[in-house]
């Protein structure tokens, strides 16, 4: 294995990595299918999701991020990330990967300028977790198998089913390492493979 797969064909990838190396967590920069293959975990990050199913169309990423969600290595999407890894996705309708069992409203909040910095409610990791929320979408629907970790005002913004995690906002783009700890960290990831 070769660290952390971070998928980088357009989105704020290089956030992602510098938060991993601050937790001492070995990252690479993928860019093509294949290269996951050896990756001991897996970051979908922000960007624009119809880009990414752009990208997606022109090489097996379809195939290659469902295989290896399949072997239970943790898999982490950021706004447009978790578009792409939802069930169903709206406004306007999209395909997604069918990883978590949510529904996800594209662009909720508003336009560009709609963006904002905010806190989001997390009980079991000290209460409230800094968010950054760029265009984000909001998670309309919940399935049976998926854990709520984070609210805002009461909605979902960062859920959990099985070894895929998922945030409408972009963690990365704080100074706290608590959502890829989550994601990547030893206890829960032996939780997830146990």
């Amino acid at each position: 294995m070769k660290g952390i797969a971070v998928l980088a064909l357009q989105g704020d990838f290089a956030a992602h990595g510098r938060r991993l190396a601050e937790m001492g967590l070995a990252s690479f920069e993928a860019r093509k299918p294949e290269e996951l293959e050896r990756a001991a975990g897996l970051v979908v990050p922000g960007g624009e999701s119809t880009t990414l199913w752009k990208f997606f169309e022109s090489a097996p990423w379809e195939d290659a991020i469902r295989r290896f969600a399949a072997t239970g290595r943790p898999v982490l999407g950021t706004c447009a990330g978790a578009i792409v890894l939802a069930r169903e996705v709206t406004n306007p309708a999209q395909k997604g990967l069918g990883l978590l069992d949510i529904t996800v409203e594209r662009n909720a909040y508003g336009r560009q300028v709609d963006s904002f910095v905010g806190e989001v409610d997390a009980p079991d990791f000290g209460g409230a977790l800094p968010a950054v929320f760029i265009r984000a979408p909001r998670i309309r629907r919940v399935g049976p198998g998926v854990e709520v970790l984070a609210t805002r005002e009461s909605e979902p913004v960062l859920v959990a089913q099985a070894n895929v995690i998922a945030a409408t906002f972009h963690p990365e783009l704080t100074s706290v390492t608590t959502v890829h700890a989550l994601a990547f960290g030893p206890r829960r990831f032996a939780q997830r493979t146990a």
